[in-house]
């Protein structure tokens, strides 16, 4: 069945429930995420309940305190996708507004849990809060539970090598370059999606030739070069091994950022419209060139180390 996915309150559907239900913005989707979203699939199959979620876009702190509003990992519609492939069955994404700021726990938990998503079971990160002023917490939202005919699933933190995962350390690993702790946080490559652009000309005539992404992403790895896979999201059967320099191209006096991918074999048909860039490994950082040929030359040694890469992956997988 195809994920189910509901844009207002209004939308829900009478056969919504009995639901298996988790809350939350879910940004990037990473690995404590996904052991919320594994456990509500376990429940939703062990008791005929509906594996759900219930998330908010915008996030919330966009409405109620937008000078601290984080940059985001993942667009709404991503994170979507990611949700149905951890085997979530239906999502209310519910719009975020002042009013719903202001509704009481109990309130949030009558009308949006009870009475529109018909829960049986939530499970939730320990230091979850809800309502007006967050003053709802655990403890909290198992007492309506009890009042209600729902139990309630904490769930603790999640470490990765040591480190707490969370949508914030990701953002800050991401900054630093330190592509392969991020996924080892996100349990997948970090990606990027958009159009491809016109560039300037100038690789193609005097490099090798590059596909430029334009993407609304707001959170970018740091500017560098990294090995990465290429998908084209129009003919999902087209996916390219990869390298993908993110920077100002220095060598031709370059300004503004750019994200330019080449790929290592060659494809028929149409150039791709619309393509998604999943980063695998950075490989070094990007740095002026006296020529072009120096920077072709180093651009096919960046292949070089993509290309091992790539058969040793291969061979472990």
């Amino acid at each position: 069945m195809p994920l189910r996915v509901f844009r207002t309150l209004a939308d829900v559907p009478a056969d919504f429930g009995p639901s298996a239900l988790t809350i939350g913005n879910f940004d990037g989707v990473h690995a404590g995420h996904r052991e919320l979203l594994r456990r509500v699939v376990e429940l939703g199959k062990a008791h005929a309940w509906k594996p759900s979620v219930l998330t908010f876009d915008p996030h919330p702190t966009r409405v109620v305190a937008p000078a601290r509003a984080p940059h985001l990992l993942t667009s709404i519609d991503h994170r979507l996708e990611l949700m149905g492939e951890a085997g979530i069955k239906q999502v209310l994404v519910l719009p975020f507004t002042m009013d719903l700021a202001k509704l009481t726990p109990e309130e949030f938990v009558s009308q949006i849990l009870v009475h529109a998503l018909k829960v049986r079971v939530v499970v939730v990160g320990d230091n979850f809060r809800f309502g007006s002023r967050q003053a709802g917490d655990m403890t909290k939202l198992r007492a309506l539970g009890d009042v209600h005919g729902f139990t309630v699933e904490g769930a603790g933190e999640v470490s990765r090598r040591a480190r707490i995962v969370s949508s914030t350390e990701v953002r800050k690993l991401l900054g630093a370059g330190n592509i392969t702790m991020a996924n080892r946080l996100l349990e997948k490559p970090f990606a990027l999606e958009g159009a491809v652009v016109a560039g300037h000309g100038i690789g193609r005539s005097k490099t090798v030739p590059t596909l430029n992404l334009a993407t609304s992403a707001e959170v970018l790895p740091a500017v560098g070069v990294y090995v990465t896979r290429t998908q084209d999201l129009d003919s999902g059967a087209r996916l390219w091994e990869s390298i993908t320099n993110i920077g100002y191209r220095p060598t031709f006096q370059g300004s503004e950022l750019t994200i330019e991918t080449f790929l290592l074999s060659p494809f028929e048909g149409e150039d791709p419209k619309r393509i998604r860039i999943e980063f695998l490994l950075r490989v070094r950082e990007e740095r002026k060139f006296d020529s072009p040929e120096e920077l072709k030359a180093q651009i096919m040694r960046d292949v070089g180390v993509a290309q091992k890469y790539f058969r040793r992956t291969r061979t472990i997988y």
